[in-house]
């Protein structure tokens, strides 16, 4: 549980209250009543929360000391102008962005909404998954057709509101601001990393979504990750282990001669038929997730395309389903410093806090 603290060294900023939670001190707005922390990852710790003005329950996530790296900064300052501008009824929106007591700070506070569990449980519980949830799950990602269109970057599935009526994404960005990232219910994020990324590729588009959204589905249809590798080699041993041996054409996407002598170092395999590692699964869902889970990036199946195999066909309407209109601007200098990134976040922060502008040219 959340407990109430005494601010560090007895001064406490305008408007904060302080608490800890998993040995980890929080400085929110008074505004915020934190309830319990519900999450932790590499970028932070997550709380659910109480919004007292409006009785809303939030989740709040705490980015501590963001500018130590300054590539996973200007990542956070993309995601930041991302879900600004992003609106769609199958992404977390973003609620607010705490504004620092300082213009020098060092952590974010991120205010997100809550949903009542998310993936992982669900696939972790008792109550199975029929067709009809992992086809419902698997149309949730139709959202993929927005981002494509707006150059947009990462994906995460966080959570889920109750009784499986809606999923729901949150954003995360990958290094490479053209594409997504979609990190996995099972939380490892080697377990839905396209093989272009494992073999450290120099180019890649948005194909590596189509195969982190193949990935989930097959956790779906399984209730386990299909390829639960801990390692960069582990990962694409399993990956290889499963579709079987690469012949010649399927390797020459690789543009890095070390991996592609790896895999073609790797012992040879016939693979496994999806078909006996699926047994329950309809067949139209083992033709999707074959189409999806494609070694080679340019022979894997579009999102488009997924959206309207035939799996997909009696929940994919493509009139309610347009691409978006107007781009996001996320070209951002990858050279920028810190101290750049930093005052390009409180300009961020500013959006969701118009008072502050009001405070400063009074």
């Amino acid at each position: 549980m959340a407990m109430m603290v005494d601010p560090p060294n007895g001064m406490a900023s305008q408007g904060k209250h302080y608490y800890t939670m998993w040995q980890t001190l929080f400085e929110i707005d008074t505004k915020y009543v934190p309830i319990k922390p519900i999450g932790r990852g590499a970028y932070g710790i997550v709380c659910s929360s109480v919004n007292r003005e409006t009785n809303e329950k939030v989740a709040i996530k705490k980015i501590n000391n963001v500018f130590d790296n300054r590539v996973d900064a200007l990542r956070t300052l993309r995601e930041l102008k991302l879900l600004r501008h992003l609106r769609h009824e199958n992404v977390i929106a973003l609620k607010d962005i705490m504004m620092p007591a300082h213009r020098s700070f060092k952590d974010v506070y991120l205010v997100y909404e809550l949903m009542d569990t998310d993936l992982h449980h669900i696939i972790k519980s008792s109550q199975p998954l029929s067709n009809d949830h992992c086809q419902y799950f698997l149309f949730q990602d139709r959202c993929l057709t927005q981002w494509q269109s707006l150059s947009t970057c990462g994906l995460e599935v966080l959570g889920l509101d109750q009784n499986f009526c809606k999923i729901k994404q949150g954003l995360r960005l990958s290094r490479n601001s053209n594409s997504l990232l979609l990190i996995p219910p099972s939380a490892g994020a080697f377990s839905t990393r396209a093989p272009e990324l494992l073999l450290c590729c120099d180019n890649y588009g948005t194909s590596i979504d189509v195969w982190s959204v193949g990935c989930i589905f097959a956790e779906l249809l399984g209730l386990k990750p299909i390829f639960p590798g801990t390692e960069c080699l582990n990962q694409l041993k399993l990956i290889v282990n499963v579709l079987g041996t690469m012949s010649e054409a399927d390797l020459e996407f690789i543009d890095n001669p070390k991996a592609r002598k790896y895999i073609k170092s790797l012992p040879y395999t016939p693979g496994i038929p999806l078909t006996s590692m699926y047994p329950q699964a309809h067949p139209l869902a083992i033709d999707l997730l074959q189409k999806m889970l494609v070694f080679d990036p340019s022979k894997r199946i579009s999102v488009t395309e997924a959206l309207e195999h035939p799996y997909m066909s009696p929940l994919y309407d493509p009139s309610a389903n347009p691409p978006a209109q107007v781009p996001i601007d996320l070209d951002i200098d990858e050279n920028l410093g810190v101290d750049m990134i930093r005052e390009m976040m409180w300009q961020e922060m500013i959006h969701y806090h118009p008072e502050v502008l009001t405070r400063m040219t009074m």
